[in-house]
């Protein structure tokens, strides 16, 4: 287990933006040293997860004014729950034993936690959703 361990802190990036301190609560340190780095490094998977979620629904996406998109991304994590799993699943596979056995003492606010930042991410990023121009040779 150490191997992998050390083989998935190895990988994650370093957020100096995402600071930690003793006067924090255990959700938000576990937030910005675990959550944070690992869905920066997913960050294009979740991307490209989003994409095919709008592929599966017809592509009215596409036809949504800016708002409406930001609107359809916030609704589709909160109430598509297979969705929600997935994009959960993502993340704690990323998490080392330990961090998991923290995360399963308050894994409902640590969710909320989680999926709050992933809609932010996704929304942040709304320009990338476009679909791509096919390619023909």
């Amino acid at each position: 287990m150490e191997n992998r361990e050390s083989n998935l802190l190895a990988i994650r990036p370093q957020l100096l933006n995402a600071r930690v301190s003793e006067n924090m609560s255990n959700d938000e340190q576990f937030q910005n040293k675990t959550i944070r780095p690992i869905i920066k490094l997913q960050g294009d998977l979740l991307i490209a997860v989003f994409k095919n979620y709008i592929r599966k629904r017809k592509n009215t996406f596409y036809e949504l004014s800016l708002e409406k998109r930001l609107s359809f991304i916030e609704n589709a994590i909160q109430k598509d729950m297979k969705l929600r799993n997935s994009l959960k699943g993502m993340i704690i596979g990323q998490f080392t034993v330990d961090e998991y056995d923290l995360y399963t003492y308050n894994s409902s606010a640590l969710n909320k936690r989680m999926m709050n930042i992933v809609k932010e991410r996704i929304q942040d990023n709304v320009q990338l959703l476009e679909p791509s121009p096919l390619v023909t040779t």
